[in-house]
């Protein structure tokens, strides 16, 4: 951000008394100095703001350049109506006391509300704008009231004062708020219109304290017209904004869950399939649930897997299809649940075990068993000659 010194020179002559701009030129005025402090001070915290009144007898410094904005503030109020402006003075004043700044690396800025007409011959007007271009300080200039008989002179003032576009003229029609003018114009958002993150403060600043802001939110218990205290007004508006803002972030993650929760169900419908029952598919459905945890499910049932089945479970956790993996071993596991296998006898057993071809028939129907597997078959060849040669020697 720039780092700038700035002191605004505020017209308070007999001709702010006029009621064209609400309340009054000189209220709105001073809602619109407020405003600009706040946005100076924000925008850099080393930026320092001044306040200099340019009707009376002579220009009077109100406040020197500094970076308290309640100081600032306290000075506009207690402004009073006196006399006629003596511009080329007042910039000359304004000047001086930018030039004693404590912060010599401060960029150096006047900002003029001109709301009376200005009487000063045009010609003197230009060559105090090329003695302050001279000396590298900028002048932005409000227009108001005396629109069209101040227009030319401002402007040649302008185009003498101007270098490299530091300087602007804003026009403000009679009826219209000038807090809200300015805040789409480059004494707000800076030298550059288009860098929106530096006039952050000001446009929420500006729109606070606007007439039309202040009239309070809708469905809010707030209302008012601000005029007896525009700071407090504003930092409500910054607390229902955040608030307002909390709400949105908050519903918005509700909707998210939601969505995501229709999608898993949507998604366990479709992975289930049409041929399994409406039951399977609610399990799957759970699963798929964020609320439900694949990794300790697999844990559970790790334990009473088998071999094939630790195999799919393996598989399915390479393919990212741990839940339909897991409903395949429960289904594996129920026929061994529902129909477990019958009590035999020591000799019945013995028996059975002498014969290798029970023994084979016997591990065909085992899952996971390969009656074909060579281990298997010579365990079987071994134990077949073991008991044949004890059988020998009984006889």
């Amino acid at each position: 951000m720039v780092l700038e010194a700035t002191i605004i020179c505020i017209d308070n002559s007999e001709y702010v008394r006029n009621s064209d701009y609400h309340p009054t030129r000189l209220q709105a005025e001073a809602d619109a100095v407020n405003l600009l402090a706040g946005a100076k001070t924000q925008s850099n915290p080393e930026n320092s703001v001044g306040v200099l009144c340019l009707a009376g007898k002579v220009p009077r410094v109100l406040v020197t350049p500094t970076d308290d904005l309640g100081q600032v503030l306290n000075s506009v109020h207690g402004i009073s109506v006196e006399g006629a402006v003596n511009l080329p003075t007042g910039v000359q004043v304004a000047h001086l006391a930018l030039k004693h700044r404590q912060n010599k690396h401060q960029r150096m800025r006047i900002v003029l509300f001109v709301g009376s007409p200005v009487h000063t011959d045009k010609n003197k007007l230009a060559a105090v704008g090329k003695k302050l271009r001279k000396c590298n300080v900028a002048v932005d200039i409000v227009s108001f009231g005396e629109v069209h008989g101040n227009a030319e002179k401002l402007e040649a003032f302008i185009s003498a004062v101007n270098k490299n576009n530091n300087s602007n003229l804003v026009t403000v029609r009679p009826g219209a708020v000038i807090a809200d003018v300015l805040l789409s114009t480059p004494m707000f958002l800076g030298e550059d219109a288009s860098a929106v993150s530096a006039s952050g403060f000001a446009a929420a600043a500006a729109a606070a304290s606007s007439h039309a802001a202040l009239q309070g939110f809708a469905g809010e218990n707030i209302s008012g017209d601000g005029s007896d205290d525009p700071a407090l007004m504003l930092a409500l508006r910054v607390s229902l904004e955040e608030e307002r803002a909390r709400r949105e972030a908050q519903a918005g993650a509700k909707e998210d869950l939601l969505e995501l929760d229709d999608m898993n169900a949507s998604v366990a419908a479709v992975s289930a399939g049409p041929g399994l029952p409406s039951d399977t598919t609610e399990k799957f459905a759970k699963r798929s649930s964020p609320s439900s945890s694949p990794c300790a499910l697999g844990t559970e049932n790790a334990l009473t897997m088998d071999e094939d089945a630790l195999l799919q479970h393996a598989f399915a956790l390479s393919l990212g299809d741990l839940d339909t993996s897991l409903i395949r071993t429960e289904e594996d596991l129920e026929p061994h649940k529902s129909h477990p296998a019958p009590l035999q006898s020591k000799e019945d057993e013995s028996e059975h075990n002498a014969d290798t071809g029970y023994v084979t028939s016997t591990s065909t129907t085992l899952p996971g068993m390969n009656p074909e597997d060579r281990m298997l078959q010579e365990t079987l060849e071994k134990e077949h000659q073991t008991r044949k040669s004890e059988e020998d020697k009984d006889q």
